[in-house]
């Protein structure tokens, strides 16, 4: 088996530990694997990945990073018949989980050794491809806000978005949107509004966890709180899990359209923050990208 890896070299958990990058060489050759490894800046980490991808020779492309990084490469892969292995080396993981691999190296790669692919989907925003969610409303403001501080302030990642968190809070705002699912439309008013690629449990964030990634639908749950007291409450109860159907306004279909007054919005996909034109325009991709996953005998217990 030959496979191409390709790592994320500003990614926390490479920063943290360099060593990684000799120990994932050495996890490949324990498995028996034929393994390339390169330890890339982001943006040559995406280019690289696409030449490889279309040079072909290789049995699967490798990434390791977390979901943003796994994401720009499922873009790359979407409809291709070349399997995408994931080496989870982000900070929450949120797809490899949600995939059942496990998070230790040796034993990631030996699933990737083993070379078991099943078809998963992928979702898209205005063409944007997420593995994950996307949302609208405060959330992208807090990740922009978070990025600021960490730019121009030096703050660590989770300190900067507590403080964008409380921020967001006290200048609580709120999104008249129409969203059109199907033929169902729902005019709406909410704080937050998150697209999930297939159905999550009930606490939101991307904390949330998904009990499968193959069913072809979007879930689009949007929040109702409409105080900055009921929001409080809300973004608690999504942090511990225990959000309930009473608590948010939820649609499903395979395509959605969001529409505002506003000629664009502030979006996330995949905690990746940026502006996109109105109207959105979500779909589902179901089983654009092929992803090797542990058989189901030897998945990690949950």
């Amino acid at each position: 088996m030959k496979v191409a890896v390709l790592l994320n070299r500003a990614g926390g958990t490479l920063q943290r530990r360099p060593e990684l990058i000799e120990e994932t060489e050495a996890a490949f050759r324990a498995a028996g694997v034929n393994a390339s490894v390169e330890a890339l800046e982001p943006d040559a980490l995406r280019d690289r990945a696409e030449a490889l991808a279309k040079r072909g020779g290789i049995d699967a492309l490798v990434v390791g990073g977390g979901d943003g990084t796994v994401g720009s490469v499922a873009a790359l892969l979407a409809g291709s018949d070349l399997p995408m292995g994931i080496l989870p080396f982000g900070t929450l993981n949120h797809f490899a989980k949600d995939a059942g691999l496990p998070a230790e190296l040796d034993e990631a790669v030996k699933v990737i050794a083993a070379g078991h692919a099943r078809a998963v989907d992928l979702a898209e925003v205005n063409g944007r491809v997420f593995v994950n969610n996307s949302s609208v409303g405060l959330y992208p403001l807090m990740v922009r806000d978070r990025e600021r501080q960490q730019e121009y302030l030096g703050r660590g990642k989770w300190p900067a978005m507590a403080r964008a968190a409380g921020r967001a809070l006290w200048r609580l705002s709120k999104w008249r949107l129409r969203i059109s699912v199907e033929g169902e439309t729902e005019h709406i008013e909410t704080p937050i509004l998150f697209v999930g690629n297939n159905r999550y449990e009930t606490g939101l964030f991307g904390l949330g966890k998904r009990a499968a990634l193959d069913e072809g639908k979007l879930y689009l749950y949007a929040i109702k709180a409409r105080s900055r007291l009921k929001l409080a409450k809300a973004m608690t109860q999504a942090l511990l899990g225990r959000l309930d159907e009473n608590d948010f306004v939820v649609l499903s279909g395979s395509s959605a359209q969001v529409d505002s007054r506003k000629d664009g919005l502030h979006v996330a996909a995949d905690g990746e923050a940026f502006v996109a034109e109105t109207p959105l325009r979500y779909r589902i991709r179901p089983g654009a990208l092929k992803l090797i996953v542990p058989l189901a005998s030897d998945a990690p217990a949950s």
